[in-house]
């Protein structure tokens, strides 16, 4: 019997497991010279000259935002098409949210879209580079730049990603994750990318409890701080990041091969002028087109052996902790509900192999044929 096929997978192999003894042995486990290499090596991926780590993804948006020193009634504008780890990171940070609706071809907000919910008590624009694909960044700095607002860059599915040749996290501050299932793990983890000098310092004193060194405090800061255990399950993946990155991609391709032509079932797409790393690949399902439902095939492909995964069933402001909560400013979007109603996300993991693609794509045929 074929083994299950499932839409995450992460193997670790004996480089990572020597560096993670190192780290034990060495007896220095908390942040120390492993960190300082991982954000090196995370600075030149996204080329910029710092990279500041963190606990978490979700500390990064929260560390970004708090540089904004954001007042009462000070609004934020992100998608409602996103893990909700951006919503809670704003609403922390003392922001009022609002939402702008995102384009279906790439599930992202654009900057048409955004500009159009603006108001004068906005401060702060923060798109989410969803799946691995980028938003239209240059035009979020431009729109920024207009307005005079903050560009934070929620990048946590996006390493290595560009649009025009410039990376995911240059654009403005960009924050990442380094979740288990990220295309770059440290179990838990985050890095905070800038060319600010002043803020990369500033964010450096909070992430350790406000100190220039010990007992020096210069700010009211966290421990935000990330481990050099962390650090060491991260290092050697940073560095064959181009690696996995074209193994991701070149899944995405044959997968796209293996689904083309199926009623209802429409394909992602990689729009020009960007690169895709493929956090996820993602598929529409058009119940009336379509042989079944999206929620259907989810389940007989589980019955087939091939796991899928829903990212994300519902906006944000659907969920009744978030459409009552005060400082959410929300209103119906019809292309975030649509997305939210159709998407399904198929196994492109660096792991899979070529009976691996083949089953997936049969699978998803025998079903929706």
């Amino acid at each position: 019997m074929n083994a299950f096929i499932p839409v995450t997978a992460v193997h670790f192999g004996q480089e990572i497991e020597d560096a993670v003894l190192q780290v034990l042995r060495s007896g220095m486990l908390a942040q120390g010279p492993v960190v300082g290499e991982l954000e090196r090596l995370f600075a030149e991926v996204c080329g910029v000259p710092h990279a500041v780590a963190v606990n978490n993804g979700t500390t990064a948006l929260v560390l970004s935002l708090e540089l904004q020193d954001l007042q009462p009634g000070d609004e934020v504008v992100t998608s409602a098409f996103t893990f909700i780890a951006t919503v809670n990171a704003a609403l922390e940070a003392g922001a009022t949210l609002r939402f702008a609706d995102i384009d279906v071809d790439d599930f992202c907000i654009s900057p048409d879209a955004t500009a159009s919910v603006l108001t004068p008590s906005t401060r702060v624009l923060l798109p989410v580079h969803l799946y691995g694909q980028m938003c239209d960044a240059p035009g979020f700095r431009r729109l920024a730049d207009a307005h005079d607002l903050a560009l934070i860059e929620d990048a946590a599915q996006a390493i290595g990603s560009r649009v025009d040749g410039q990376a995911a996290g240059s654009f403005g501050l960009g924050c990442f994750s380094l979740y288990a299932t990220k295309n770059v793990t440290s179990a838990e983890g985050g890095m905070v990318t800038t060319s600010d000098d002043a803020l990369a310092d500033r964010m450096r004193l909070l992430r350790n409890q406000g100190m220039r060194a010990r007992y020096q405090y210069e700010v009211a800061g966290h421990n935000y701080r990330l481990s050099d255990l962390a650090a060491a399950v991260a290092v050697p993946q940073m560095r064959r990041i181009d690696q996995t990155t074209a193994q991701r991609q070149a899944n995405a391709r044959r997968l796209t091969d293996e689904l083309a032509g199926l009623d209802g079932v429409t394909t992602p797409i990689v729009k020009p002028g960007r690169t895709h790393v493929w956090h996820q690949y993602t598929v529409r399902v058009d119940a009336d087109v379509a042989r079944c439902s999206r929620d259907e095939l989810m389940t007989r492909l589980h019955d087939l052996g091939v796991g899928s995964g829903v990212y994300y069933p519902r906006p944000c402001y659907q969920y009744p902790s978030y459409r009552d909560h005060p400082r959410v400013q929300w209103q119906s979007l019809p292309n975030t509900e649509k997305a939210a109603a159709e998407v399904l996300s198929l196994p492109v993991h660096p792991f899979l192999s070529d009976s691996d693609l083949s089953r997936i794509g049969e699978a998803v045929r025998k079903v929706m044929s």
